[in-house]
């Protein structure tokens, strides 16, 4: 290995242990709470430094959440029936058995996309393109998953034709997404006053979502 290789390797071992040290702050006092000092104390490198490879904390953001949805993504791929064993509403009830999986395996990750999903952090000035793009870009793929669900649905006349595929995606998503946060976050809540578990919510949400969009020949839902 040259000097300039050895040097480079050096300086991604630097930046990993940077977003290593931002997880564990993130995770037990919350971005809102956290600062750059924070990180760079757990790091044991000092402020100036932790500048030079991160602008922002809006950055090791991105940063982390661009793990959290490789992970995510891995599990889905995983967890994914194989081709032509299932059909697609098997399919989408998979992803939502993966996500809520992924949430209960990686609570942190899940929840700083959660807030990701819930806040205002796209396109934010001082974060270099391309951290916010990579990250979006693994959103899209994970959109991707949904959407490739979908057109194999409509394929099979079990999904209604006329849907927008990529519409249709995003308000899923976008509803799961806000069934997970209230399972989550209200857990107790429901449990006592309406005798609930988080995953029959869940199953119940999806079993309402999917009946939204499934032909009438598109078979019944366990």
């Amino acid at each position: 290995m040259g000097i300039h290789d050895r040097k480079e390797k050096e300086k991604e071992i630097r930046r990993n242990d940077i977003i290593d040290a931002a997880e564990r702050i993130f995770f037990t006092k919350g971005y809102d709470h956290a600062t750059m000092d924070d990180v760079a104390k757990e790091a044991e490198f000092s402020k100036r430094t932790v500048y030079v490879y991160f602008n922002s904390k809006e950055q090791i953001y991105f940063e982390i959440m661009t793990r959290g949805y490789k992970l995510l993504i891995a599990m889905l791929k995983t967890d994914a029936p194989k081709e032509n064993a299932n059909h697609a509403i098997a399919e989408l009830e998979q992803m939502s058995l993966t996500l809520y999986r992924f949430s209960m395996e990686h609570p942190e990750y899940f929840s700083a996309i959660m807030e990701y999903e819930n806040g205002e952090l796209d396109f934010q000035k001082g974060v270099p393109v391309q951290s916010q793009e990579e990250c979006y870009a693994l959103g899209e793929e994970l959109l991707g998953h949904l959407t490739g669900a979908l057109e194999k649905g409509i394929a099979e006349g079990i999904i209604r034709g006329e849907l927008d595929v990529v519409q249709t995606a995003l308000v899923l998503w976008a509803c799961m997404i806000g069934v997970f946060n209230i399972a989550k976050k209200k857990e107790k809540y429901i449990k006592n006053y309406h005798r609930t578990e988080p995953e029959e919510l869940l199953s119940a949400a999806f079993q309402l979502i999917i009946r939204s969009i499934q032909t009438e020949s598109g078979g019944s839902l366990r």
